[in-house]
């Protein structure tokens, strides 16, 4: 676990790199606005994030404390399954600390610092949202040596990142893969084109998704609490038992059961 956790070095940030920080930030507050939650958009505001160029974690921190318990917690890159799962469990959310460059402004493979902190943190204030992060990661924990962790991997792909939500003045987004994206965050709630499925829990979790381009299905809740309550106390074992001799669905599948949302 040690050799996965580091310290931001917070000081060693550059004026390029708080410069890139704020480039991405500005574009993407203007964007969100009618596209995203509003609890998002009142944890982004409650963080101001981009008064100083790359957020420091620790300013973060006393935040998150006191609001939810959460804390953000710096890593190398991406960490095993075991020790993320460990992490959300004990309300710890790790972050890488490197930031794209100027030519991966639209795209880059691995999540930098902007997709893991301004994408996760401010719906980590949200104490329901927080608490289904929690769970997620108690259930991971559950899950390791089952040869399940691909249905797992799928609940989060799409809520966590790249979830939708039907709320009173339409359709907006939560998801951290979409809200740090400025083409996503448009093309999933304007464009015609992606499906839109009502979340179903074993659906999802029988869903293949993209990691290469937008997605081609989102699914969509009704709210946080309906989320937490659909997957709290579930078990989980019972249902990757059902779901082993099934096919899993191709992303772009469209099925007679699913309630599709039109916009």
């Amino acid at each position: 676990m040690k050799n996965f956790l580091i310290d931001q070095d917070w000081h060693n940030y550059t004026d390029a790199e708080h410069d890139m920080w704020r480039t991405l930030f500005k574009r993407q507050e203007k964007v969100l606005q009618g596209r995203a939650v509003s609890e998002f958009l009142e944890g982004m505001e409650e963080f101001q994030m981009a008064s100083g160029g790359i957020p420091h974690f620790d300013k973060l921190n006393n935040i998150l404390r006191s609001k939810t318990g959460w804390e953000v917690i710096a890593v190398t890159g991406l960490v095993p399954d075991e020790l993320f799962f460990e992490l959300l469990s004990q309300k710890k959310f790790p972050s890488t600390c490197f930031i794209r460059k100027p030519e991966q402004i639209d795209y880059l493979q691995e999540p930098d610092i902007f997709h893991d902190i301004f994408g996760h943190v401010p719906l980590l204030i949200n104490p329901i949202f927080a608490d289904y992060m929690q769970q997620y990661g108690k259930a991971g924990l559950k899950a390791l040596g089952q040869d399940s962790l691909h249905y797992l991997a799928r609940l989060y792909w799409y809520t966590v990142e790249f979830g939708l939500i039907q709320t009173n003045k339409g359709l907006r987004t939560y998801g951290a893969g979409i809200v740090s994206s400025y083409s996503e965050t448009i093309y999933c709630v304007e464009d015609k084109k992606p499906n839109r499925v009502m979340f179903d829990l074993k659906r999802v979790m029988r869903t293949n998704y993209r990691i290469d381009d937008f997605q081609e299905t989102y699914f969509v809740i009704p709210s946080f609490d309906a989320l937490f309550s659909i997957t709290h106390g579930q078990d989980f074992h019972q249902i990757y038992q059902q779901l082993a001799p099934q096919s899993d669905f191709s992303a772009g599948d469209v099925l007679p059961t699913d309630e599709l949302v039109v916009i």
